[in-house]
């Protein structure tokens, strides 16, 4: 993989090389902030969750974000906490990195381009590392859909979804992110995935987010061909340390058989 930059990035790539594939703990500040977060952030740093993602379609800004970061990274320390914003009000300063997202199907210009030029001299100022990152949302959507006024991409159409990967790699993003929706019924089918890795090869980081409740369905992801996993609702529900540490196993040993 090759064309990387910043520390967030090379610590993925370095993870990556190691295990094969990552877990990515997301936390929504808006339904757990402040203690709820952190402890959310300490079951996941304890139990082999790779990165803690923080960011929501609604929800925490200002004050609120920041102190709920900051006691994440004390409750996660070492782990990159990176912003997975719904909107420009989801930037900190306390932040590690933020994907630095356009919505690839909204048929909306806001999440195409204007938001991201609202956003470009806030982060620049405040000096967090941007990871250039394309998202693609997938039937249902659910609320991300509804807000981004997406253009879901059906579940039967892999060959729409593999060229929605290969769009992203020839306009220079460094991660792709398909989401089904928070809290979806089921994740991607495996099919859909497979498609979207073949075009994304080593060129673009492809992870995988929404509806993956089991370690079983993140290991069939990760055997599909996505490089790592987002899990929110499953662990907001029971943030319990044996379903961390179970769908942790169950990542790595399927990404184990890439290295």
């Amino acid at each position: 993989m090759t064309g990387f930059r910043g520390r967030v990035e090379k610590y993925y790539k370095e993870k990556l090389a190691e295990q094969g594939a990552m877990l990515f703990s997301l936390i929504d500040p808006d339904k757990f902030y402040l203690e709820k977060g952190a402890s959310i952030a300490k079951a996941s740093y304890e139990n082999n969750a790779d990165v803690i993602l923080v960011g929501g379609s609604i929800g925490a800004q200002g004050s609120l974000l920041d102190d709920t970061i900051k006691m994440i990274k004390d409750a996660a320390p070492g782990l990159p906490v990176v912003l997975y914003p719904g909107n420009i009000s989801g930037i900190s300063q306390f932040a590690d990195a933020i994907y630095f997202m356009h919505m690839l199907n909204s048929r909306d210009v806001y999440w195409l381009s204007t938001a991201q030029i609202q956003a470009a001299p806030v982060i620049k100022r405040i000096g967090i590392e941007a990871i250039p990152t394309t998202y693609l949302i997938i039937e249902p959507g659910r609320t991300v859909g509804w807000i981004g006024n997406a253009n879901v991409v059906p579940r039967e159409r892999s060959d729409l979804a593999a060229a929605c990967a290969l769009a992203a790699r020839y306009t220079g993003s460094h991660v792709l992110i398909t989401d089904a929706g928070s809290g979806a019924p089921e994740p991607a089918p495996v099919e859909m995935i497979s498609a979207i890795a073949e075009q994304c090869e080593d060129a673009l980081l492809y992870f995988n987010a929404g509806g993956v409740k089991t370690p079983q369905q993140a290991a069939a992801c990760i055997k599909a061909g996505a490089r790592g996993i987002h899990v929110g609702n499953a662990f907001e529900e029971q943030a319990s340390a044996e379903k961390i540490k179970a769908m942790a196993a169950a990542i790595r040993a399927e990404g184990k058989k890439r290295v």
